[in-house]
């Protein structure tokens, strides 16, 4: 496989003003990509949007991950030759054109999900089969995110079909064996799965199926209540990874984690990567802001395999603190989900290219030209990692 060149993605200002000068256009999504929840709160309703939106409790972690990262600030440096930049970065054996992915995000109707040459990863609960994602991106990067099923014969099923459709790693979720108490949803009495919504792997897979006595179109409401009873597992426990590596062949990674004993114990278990994250605020309530974690995950498994951060991603220097602290790379969630939303496959991509324009431009300014360049002494802030 050639390696694509690298992209300067700093250029899209430039597009948007010539845009402006040459037909006086101007963007159809804001720029500062922190606008797009409140435009997706008037375009959807309250059901849709507090799902996607809506976090644990009293919304206390989402918050504590915006102050973890707000608790840095970028140190920049001056005189330093900033002319040339590469924003390509090494992961899983695969180069990307950035440090990001596309975080999978369930309960979306999406076909077209590769958005300007980024990784996308599919999550379990994905409104499209699995295949059919698969097929409308070709030969895109794609990752599957697996909620671990009780059922071990739906979840080889699952490893089965997505191996088969060109998914090259697996995201394992860890932080969701239950669903968390989330008054948004609760308010609403709204949980999309049990209107089928969010269950199309599922509904089209021959194990899931094999449990049940009519076909989901002639009865729903028992394909739901199976699925209920399925769809995640609280007896889980560490040893049980083997069994998951005995049926995937390629990078696992494990998601949800913040603890750094957590971290050793995955590489321990032959992980591939970690995530860190807490589900964006979505499952414990009360818990450590995600960035406030990163550091010492970071420094627990050093340079045996890779650390991705998700949890709190809006801007570009958020993307520049989050590899400082010691990620690989990062998986963004709401913003895209709310740029999609809006304005389709062309609202992913105007997030995309505005976050990581925004991302190339600070870290010019900060005096680096490649993310791997990145450290704690680019900030000014808690960077403990013991």
């Amino acid at each position: 496989m050639t390696t694509p060149p690298p992209r300067d993605w700093a250029s899209f200002q430039y597009e948007i003003y010539l845009n402006g000068l040459i037909s006086g256009s101007v963007p159809r999504l804001p720029t500062d990509l922190t606008r797009l929840e409140r435009l997706a709160e008037h375009r959807l309703g309250p059901g849709p949007f507090g799902y996607v939106a809506g976090s644990a409790g009293s919304g206390a972690t989402e918050r504590a991950n915006r102050a973890a990262l707000d608790a840095h600030r970028i140190v920049p440096r001056m005189l330093r030759d900033v002319s040339a930049r590469d924003l390509r970065t090494e992961l899983f054996g695969r180069t990307l054109p950035a440090p990001l992915a596309l975080a999978p995000v369930g309960v979306l109707s999406i076909l077209h999900p590769a958005a300007e040459g980024v990784p996308f990863v599919l999550s379990s609960a994905s409104s499209t089969p699995m295949e059919e994602v698969a097929a409308a991106m070709g030969d895109g990067e794609r990752w599957f995110q697996l909620y671990w099923s009780k059922d071990r014969e739906v979840t080889r099923s699952f490893l089965d079909r997505a191996g088969a459709a060109g998914f090259t790693a697996l995201f394992v979720t860890l932080d969701t064996p239950l669903l968390a108490w989330r008054p948004r949803d609760l308010d609403q009495a709204y949980l999309p799965f049990l209107h089928g919504v969010g269950t199309a792997n599922y509904f089209t897979d021959p194990a899931f199926l094999a449990g049940l006595a009519k076909p989901p179109h002639e009865d729903p409401n028992a394909a739901v209540l199976h699925f209920v009873s399925l769809f995640a597992d609280p007896g889980k426990t560490w040893p049980d990874l083997a069994w998951l590596r005995e049926h995937w062949d390629g990078p696992i990674v494990l998601k949800g984690v913040l603890h750094p004993d957590d971290a050793r114990a995955a590489v321990e278990a032959g992980m591939d990567g970690v995530v860190v994250s807490n589900h964006g605020g979505r499952q414990v309530n009360g818990s450590i802001g995600a960035a406030a974690a990163l550091p010492a995950v970071a420094a627990a498994v050093g340079d045996r395999v890779p650390v991705l951060f998700d949890s709190g991603i809006r801007t570009g220097d958020d993307v520049f603190k989050a590899l400082a602290l010691g990620a690989r790379a990062v998986l963004l969630g709401r913003p895209y989900a709310y740029g999609l939303a809006l304005d389709g496959q062309a609202g992913v991509a105007h997030v995309v290219r505005s976050l990581l324009a925004e991302f190339e431009l600070t870290l010019a300014l900060s005096g680096h030209r490649t993310p791997g360049g990145l450290d704690a002494s680019a900030l000014d802030g808690p960077t403990h990692g013991d």
